[in-house]
């Protein structure tokens, strides 16, 4: 490894260097991943064609799903496995704790400050269900360092997360509130509530249990029931360590150690769009496994990196999380 991994999670990388750094981790990851190198050996692409960031090759995010892909010199410590539909096989990541704890961190740092300015609460009902879910672990790592003693999971304990939510609320207290969407709006439809200083950061999935909605309207109904300071939304799949943060009605934005671009829907092999197109990620977190994943979501990236999610593409397998169109 020519470079020190700790490069990759500078808060203040800049465009060149990001394109230095992916065209070394992808030498790397050629050299050490096995089921990448063979990938790209299929496509026909050595190490010195690529000069480019749109010369590397993106691994389908179903590969995953089938082999174990991870560099050989990985220091493993967890497996994180998707949620499915019933019948499906879940992708694995082969993970680092450390490596991801510190990405997620500094991730949530560069948007959101300090964990220790709010008290955390998750409803994440379908994911604690699990245990080798990402999300959780990011979530209950973020709750542990904030240190509040009101922070916690609720499962579906709707009652206790209201009282808890209004009285921090008129305390004064600043709140994050991680919820995926179903429980979210389980949670909407109980009571009107004024959590004025909660900040909720919705994690998208309806995990079969509601009508899918587009984001504007999921917004506007806990807008209108819950009356938050703000509403969130966080890209991430258990395939990424790295997330991106839609901050309110702007676009997502991804970390700086992650770029989000995107392909034509028929030609995976093309030049990228400034369309609507399949996401393709490259989230330099993903040292130890792979840092170029072909996404199956479709969504529009703009001129200045930020992007849209739109859906999945049609006939894809439905996840946890991101589903929801714009």
């Amino acid at each position: 490894m020519k470079f020190d991994p700790n490069e990759l999670l500078n808060p203040d990388l800049q465009a060149d260097k990001f394109t230095e750094l992916a065209l070394e981790v992808f030498k790397y990851q050629y050299a050490h991943n096995s089921v990448y190198r063979q990938y790209c050996n299929l496509l026909d692409v050595s190490v010195s064609s690529v000069t480019d960031i749109d010369k590397i090759p993106f691994l389908p995010i179903e590969f995953f799903k089938q082999f174990k892909v991870v560099c050989d010199d990985a220091p493993v410590e967890a497996i994180f496995r998707s949620s499915t539909t019933t019948g499906f096989i879940p992708s694995e990541h082969h993970v680092s704790l450390d490596w991801y704890e510190k990405s997620f961190l500094g991730g949530f740092m560069y948007f959101y400050g300090m964990p220790g300015a709010y008290c955390i609460i998750g409803v994440l009902p379908s994911y604690l269900e699990r245990g080798d879910s990402s999300l959780v672990y990011m979530v209950d790592r973020l709750m542990r360092i904030s240190g509040h003693k009101d922070g916690g999971f609720y499962l579906y304990n709707y009652s206790e997360l209201e009282d808890k939510l209004q009285r921090l609320t008129d305390k004064g207290v600043p709140l994050i509130l991680f919820g995926v969407t179903f429980a979210l709006l389980d949670l909407a439809e109980r009571r009107n509530l004024e959590l004025s200083t909660t900040i909720i950061i919705e994690t998208g999935g309806m995990k079969g249990r509601r009508k899918e909605l587009i984001r504007s309207e999921l917004h506007d109904i806990l807008h209108s029931t819950l009356r938050p300071k703000r509403i969130d939304s966080e890209y991430g799949m258990t395939e990424l360590l790295s997330q991106g943060y839609k901050i309110g009605d702007a676009p997502f934005r991804p970390v700086p150690w992650m770029k989000v671009l995107a392909k034509e829907v028929n030609d995976p092999f093309g030049t990228f769009t400034d369309k609507t197109g399949l996401l393709h990620i490259i989230d330099l977190a993903n040292i130890y496994s792979c840092s170029f994943i072909a996404t199956k979501d479709l969504g529009r990236v703009y001129p200045d990196g930020t992007f849209e999610v739109s859906g999945r593409y049609d006939h894809s397998e439905a996840r946890g999380c991101n589903l929801m169109v714009m």
